[in-house]
């Protein structure tokens, strides 16, 4: 699979007793916590990746045997 580079998505981190949780503004269901900072933000970009990925599989499935058009777009946020 061809990697490729997204920008202009915002990172939220909130400090709370156990370390902290975090989330991706933009797009519901991209949160993950961690114990340090550091730690978080890697968690984050795994939970990103995962949340495309799926959300392309389930699209892959349910449009399989339909003529689509796909272009790779670009937006300025």
């Amino acid at each position: 699979m061809e990697r490729e580079k997204i920008s202009g998505l915002t990172a939220a981190y909130r400090k709370v007793k156990e370390g902290y949780i975090a989330y991706v503004e933009e797009i519901p269901g991209v949160n993950t916590q961690g114990a340090t900072l550091e730690e978080t933000k890697e968690n984050l970009l795994d939970a990103l990746k995962m949340v495309l990925e799926a959300n392309r599989e389930i699209t892959e499935r349910e449009l399989a045997g339909k003529e689509i058009l796909k272009e790779k777009i670009s937006i300025n946020v």
